[in-house]
């Protein structure tokens, strides 16, 4: 059994991941003003400083159902099954049109991945190593949506303007944050952003504090893969993170740029450490 591994954008993971996996992707739409354009071809420093010269939040379109139909079809002919993720169904609609769309096609299975960016990720290369390992269709999505839950998915973020502007956070938080440099913690959780720990001082500082807190939260971690992935941040950053992934005994550290998608909601400056929290 041929069987294809499918997924929306936000998944955020490299070229050379995707091609490496084969994986088949299919964009969200991103408006920029009156330009219009596809997740990979809009790029993250693109909406950053469309929205540092309007003042101007970008929006972003799930991937409507007549898409996904067509991204099926077209994987069908090649297939014999597909296996397709989506963002979290608490935050787009793209996962209910995939499940729609799926219902016009056999053998297509839709996973709500309750999560985003490379938390997403994570579960498409899980499926990827199945696949590879001869499972058949039905057997690699029962096993993935088994893991939903144990994916952990956060991000520290410098700033609140792209979140507030995006009715994801309060006026209240959001001045609250301005006035005392406060700079948050966002932990997905049940498929929602919620709010985590709070941080105040230098970007480096805060990262360094929250790779620790996130660490030691959850503490059960699949040691196999992890992801650093960020919109904006200065090496001295992202070394941060990925020091404390290998400290702590990641076999493989993967850093992951956002795309369109995941900026459009998050801004600059956002990083976050992913990875599956079911190890021994």
């Amino acid at each position: 059994m041929r069987i294809a591994i499918s997924a929306d954008t936000s998944i955020d993971l490299t070229k050379e991941l995707i091609e490496e996996n084969n994986v088949h992707t299919i964009p969200f739409e991103i408006l920029l003003g009156d330009k219009q354009g596809y997740d990979g071809e809009i790029t993250c420093d693109e909406i950053i400083s469309f929205v540092d010269e309007k003042n101007i939040l970008p929006k972003t379109a799930a991937v409507n159902q007549f898409r996904l139909e067509e991204h099926f079809e077209n994987l069908k002919k090649d297939y014999d099954a597909i296996i397709h993720f989506t963002l979290s169904s608490q935050l787009s609609c793209t996962n209910n049109n995939a499940v729609e769309a799926a219902k016009k096609f056999e053998n297509v299975y839709v996973v709500d991945s309750l999560s985003l960016s490379t938390g997403v990720g994570l579960l498409v290369l899980y499926a990827s190593k199945l696949v590879k390992e001869g499972l058949d269709a039905k057997e690699v999505y029962e096993k993935c949506l088994a893991r939903v839950p144990a994916v952990q998915a956060s991000f520290a973020l410098k700033r609140l303007d792209y979140l507030y502007k995006g009715g994801r956070c309060s006026s209240l938080a959001y001045f609250g944050a301005n006035i005392f440099g406060i700079r948050p913690q966002i932990i997905v959780k049940d498929g929602k952003m919620i709010s985590g720990k709070k941080y105040k001082g230098d970007f480096a500082k805060v990262v360094k504090a929250y790779c620790r807190d996130v660490l030691e939260q959850f503490n059960t971690p699949d040691l196999s893969v992890g992801f650093v992935t960020y919109t904006t941040a200065e090496q001295d950053v992202l070394d941060i993170a990925i020091n404390a992934m290998k400290e702590r005994g990641f076999k493989e550290v993967y850093v992951t740029r956002a795309g369109g998608t995941i900026t459009s909601h998050c801004g600059e400056n956002c990083l976050g450490i992913l990875y599956l929290n079911d190890g021994e």
